[in-house]
């Protein structure tokens, strides 16, 4: 069986870099808020283009906390898409401020154009989601959103090192959430995430919150939380920045492969660029009719697949009380029953990749 990921492939191939990584930081007795963390940090924040970066517990809460870092609460609106994963909106729940959603487009990102329509008085800010690795229009949502004076925040959770000419996302808004959740392309080997700024102001507000609201140790000066980037994972990520732009080039590499080899008129492609917006292939997606009948054909194949995401947020339970008409987001709802995932991750073989693409091909034949 081909999987659809595997981190052991991963954790074997670099098992003797790994090791001493681990061994050092054990060494140290240090293990929250250290040198490892420090140093992290300043490296993200350069890697980002940013003048500051803070490491803290998950993408969501680097989401969560850059949102109250802004000020977002109960009252407030803030814009998002709906076919992003529930954290997304969970870190806006967090706040107490009312999600909103705006339509995709064909590259299964936020719709400028659709945005336009969901501002309102009570809009504080918008998070565009950079989903599968591709970026959104930042040039667009920013642009909007200067002119109405409402804050940006880049969902970046899944697109480390994505480029928008020539410059990494996670610059363009007033901060960025990234997520470093083990299968993400730049991963720890728990859970962890950052928020990414060129505001100074708003950097040290975040790592307030981090820890308490704590502006010195045992000083309080707001309600903050638990929420820190721990030494180990901080000094793996070090690491693993070191192998990011590697492994993306193997991810883009395969998804290339896909691109020119995957021929079935039944299954459409993604995007590769949009004008100067280029992916990092955190997750290679296609579309089919029969979403349950290529999922089995490709089981049947002995190859991994998976959905991301099935079921719109809106349609979620636990958001019903949005009152979302489904009607208003076409492009949502055409992509949600249609979309699936394939094998990309760096360790796949050129072999696999091979079988992937065979399979594929002789779906519905």
């Amino acid at each position: 069986m081909i999987p659809f990921n595997n981190l052991s492939r991963y954790i074997e191939h670099y098992r003797l870099d790994i090791m001493p990584i681990l061994e050092r930081v054990l060494a140290s007795g240090h293990f929250v808020l250290g040198d490892e963390g420090k140093s992290f940090e300043r490296e993200f924040a350069a890697f980002t283009k940013t003048a500051y970066a803070v490491g803290v517990n998950s993408g969501t809460d680097a989401l969560a906390l850059a949102l109250r870092a802004l000020e977002v609460g109960a009252g407030d609106e803030v814009i998002t898409v709906a076919n992003t994963a529930v954290p997304t909106v969970a870190a806006i729940r967090m706040t107490g401020a009312t999600p909103v959603f705006a339509d995709i487009d064909a590259t299964y990102t936020m719709d400028p154009n659709d945005l336009v329509r969901r501002i309102t008085t009570k809009t504080k800010a918008i998070i565009p989601v950079h989903l599968y690795g591709f970026p959104a229009d930042m040039e667009q949502i920013s642009a909007i959103a200067n002119k109405e004076n409402i804050s940006v925040i880049e969902d970046a959770a899944q697109a480390h090192d994505a480029m928008i000419r020539g410059i990494p996302v996670g610059s363009f808004g007033m901060c960025a959430a990234f997520s470093f959740y083990p299968t993400k392309n730049l991963g720890a080997f728990g859970d962890g995430g950052a928020v990414v700024t060129n505001n100074q102001e708003l950097a040290e507000k975040v790592r307030r919150l981090r820890m308490y609201g704590e502006r010195t140790r045992n000083d309080s000066v707001e309600e903050g939380v638990n929420s820190r980037l721990d030494e180990i994972q901080a000094a793996f990520l070090s690491w693993g920045l070191g192998h990011l732009s590697m492994r993306n080039e193997r991810r883009r590499d395969i998804a290339l492969r896909y691109c020119a080899n995957i021929k079935n008129q039944r299954i459409i492609l993604p995007s590769q660029k949009q004008g100067e917006r280029e992916g990092v292939w955190h997750l290679f997606v296609v579309q089919v009719d029969d979403r349950v009948a290529f999922m089995r054909h490709m089981e049947k194949s002995e190859v991994g697949t998976a959905v991301h995401y099935p079921i719109p947020i809106y349609r979620q339970p636990a958001y019903s009380f949005l009152s979302v008409d489904p009607a208003e987001f076409p492009i949502t709802e055409r992509a949600a029953p249609r979309i699936v995932s394939i094998p990309l991750f760096p360790e796949l073989t050129d072999s696999e990749v091979g079988s992937v693409i065979n399979a594929i091909n002789a779906y519905g034949s």
